[in-house]
């Protein structure tokens, strides 16, 4: 096509046929071919070739008009292949979009103020813990959906009180303000059918509606998810984490120095800058903050220890036998008894299968121990007088009658 343009351009200019076949660098009668044809150069593609596949096309069809996502596997089976798995995987890839429903997307038009998407994302070599190994701890995720400002902090589980205090800290440190909605898809810890009661809470208390995104709609919450890859690609790649605080504070800087400066591919902005005109439409945080982490109440044991995931923790032994309530936040676990006396605090452990002991509490459970063990005092020999009972002889006269 350029060449074609070339040598009639040239020949306008005056340039020989010899000449201009020099300059494009091509022979001659390709030269005059070209001043000989008023359109340009087409080509024309080149009947398909028969292969293996063709063949078992029209029964490969056929199943896949009963049914559209069948694996190719079985359709290998079905139909009797026994050729090259790949290319029997690369033909159903190529006529499979015939037979699927028809879902149209819509572009959806997110508002300032309106929404923050979150989600987890488990990065594929872990992050080390407090044992020194690798584990899947998961990372909640959260997009402003009309600015992409993210933030994500690093959780111990993906229970229901580990999301909500992982929701609250970054609301809280990041966001610093309240959006009219967080989208969510049917996470176990968030709710299947309908919202946990301490999600219901947590929304009540922050004025703010927990909205999850319908099935099989991955759309809905393709913002984050697309953050999700962005994590997984450019950031956790090649880095190394001591632990898990470490892991956070590595996140931060690269969220705050990379993530939200960046020129946004969609929205050609930063999403920093964005972030303005979205923190001001949403609301304020709350005076009070909401419940968040684990509440939960056990009476103590006479080992005097607690459990929390599959680690133990002490409590002072001087609440055996007493109903104690458990706190558990991300960092902190915190144990008090009926008075709201803090009988146990610890530094939540990420781990497994660990116990946590305060020296204090075995001290004293030493101490009583002792204290039962040793023997009790014996009642002392005290001299008793006794009575004359001859008096009452006396009294009666039977001495005067005998």
């Amino acid at each position: 096509m350029d060449d074609w343009a070339q040598i009639r351009i040239l020949r306008n200019e005056g340039m020989s046929i010899r000449k201009i076949a020099s300059t494009v660098g091509c022979a001659k009668k390709t030269v005059e071919r070209a001043l000989a044809s008023n359109t340009p150069p087409s080509y024309k593609q080149r009947a398909p070739q028969k292969t293996a596949f063709d063949e078992f096309e029209l029964d490969v069809r056929a199943l896949l008009d009963d049914v559209p996502d069948l694996p190719a596997t079985v359709l290998a089976q079905r139909v009797g292949w026994s050729g090259s798995m790949s290319w029997f995987r690369e033909n159903v890839r190529r006529i499979r979009p015939e037979y699927m429903p028809k879902d149209p997307v819509d572009v959806l038009d997110h508002k300032p103020g309106q929404q923050i998407q979150c989600d987890l994302m488990f990065p594929e070599d872990g992050i080390t813990n407090d044992q020194g190994v690798p584990a899947k701890f998961p990372v909640l995720v959260m997009v402003s959906s009309y600015s992409r400002f993210m933030a994500a902090c690093v959780l111990p589980t993906k229970t229901t009180g580990d999301l909500v205090s992982g929701m609250w800290m970054l609301l809280h440190d990041r966001f610093q303000v309240v959006p009219q909605q967080l989208l969510w898809d049917h996470e176990s810890g968030i709710g299947q059918k309908r919202l946990v009661d301490q999600v219901v809470g947590f929304s009540g208390t922050l004025g703010l509606k927990v909205r999850q995104a319908p099935p099989r709609d991955p759309e809905t919450k393709g913002i984050v998810e697309r953050h999700n890859e962005y994590l997984e690609t450019s950031f956790f790649p090649g880095r190394r984490f001591n632990d898990h605080i470490d892991a956070q504070a590595q996140l931060d800087s690269w969220i705050d120095g990379i993530a939200n400066k960046r020129i946004h591919a969609t929205l050609k902005q930063r999403p920093v800058d964005r972030w303005k005109a979205d923190k001001e439409a949403m609301s304020v945080l709350p005076p009070y903050a909401p419940q968040t982490g684990l509440r939960r109440q056990v009476r103590l044991p006479r080992n005097y220890y607690v459990s929390v995931d599959s680690n133990r923790y002490s409590v002072s032994p001087a609440a055996i036998g007493k109903i104690v309530t458990i706190f558990v936040e991300l960092h902190r676990v915190l144990v008090t008894d009926s008075a709201g006396v803090i009988v146990a605090d610890h530094r939540r452990v990420w781990g497994k299968n660990i116990t946590v002991t305060d020296p204090d509490h075995q001290h004293l459970a030493k101490q009583m121990r002792q204290s039962l063990a040793a023997p009790k005092p014996q009642a002392c020999d005290i001299a008793v007088e006794a009575a004359d009972l001859s008096i009452y002889d006396k009294i009666a006269g039977w001495e005067q009658s005998a």
